[in-house]
């Protein structure tokens, strides 16, 4: 069963004792509750009309970097020249980006404004990084999330791409950083068909959380 969080008190129930991954609602965007939710294996997400929900799913998706499998095609890419791949280059136009892609099967976005300006502040903490991928000095794709650089562990947010394979180039250039930096995992969040094709796998939230906090 869930919680209702109040705007002042900063804290979150035993992900222990959550069921279906909604471990509390209410609260706010704020830095230092951000910061705090992603060190406990917690994130936002909800839609425009819902008030703020907290999640820690079980199974958690992540993927450990060594695992990470690029297709032939991709390596051909990301070796051909193509696209330049910058780091937190862009990060506000990333995840703007990210909110206004269309993608197949979606009405719409969970990164509203108000979400957006949170990453943003993150982002300014140096707590939140992007990759971008340019083409002809053109942003074409990127991706964004939260640098847990203590816990040597990346958590993802969103991706996006306006050409084929730029959401790919990014995600293998972060595999590259954070295997250049001894990172433990990505945390993927929950389940999709397009990041288990590349190599994340699901995992018992309780190991997930154990991973996260040695």
């Amino acid at each position: 069963m869930y919680s209702f969080l109040s705007k002042h008190a900063l804290c979150f129930p035993v992900i222990d004792d959550v069921g279906d991954g909604i471990v509390a609602i209410g609260g706010d965007l704020s830095l230092d509750r951000l910061v705090l939710a992603y060190n406990s294996g917690i994130f936002p997400w909800y839609n425009s009309t819902d008030p703020i929900i907290w999640w820690s799913p079980d199974p958690r998706m992540v993927l450990f970097p060594e695992k990470f499998r690029a297709s032939k095609s991709l390596r051909k890419t990301m070796r051909s020249g193509r696209f330049e791949v910058t780091r937190n280059k862009a990060f506000n136009e990333v995840i703007d980006n990210c909110a206004s892609v269309k993608r197949t099967g979606q009405k719409g976005t969970w990164i509203i404004p108000e979400m957006r300006t949170a990453y943003k502040n993150l982002h300014k903490a140096g707590l939140a990084e992007s990759f971008e991928v340019w083409q002809e000095e053109k942003l074409v794709g990127g991706l964004y999330g939260v640098n847990l650089k203590d816990k040597k562990v990346f958590c993802g947010e969103s991706m996006f791409s306006l050409v084929s394979d730029a959401s790919k180039v990014a995600f293998a250039t972060l595999v590259g950083y954070t295997l250049a930096k001894n990172y433990k995992f990505i945390d993927c969040q929950v389940y999709t068909p397009h990041t288990q094709s590349l190599g994340a796998e699901e995992i018992p939230r309780k190991e997930f959380l154990k991973m996260l906090a040695t």
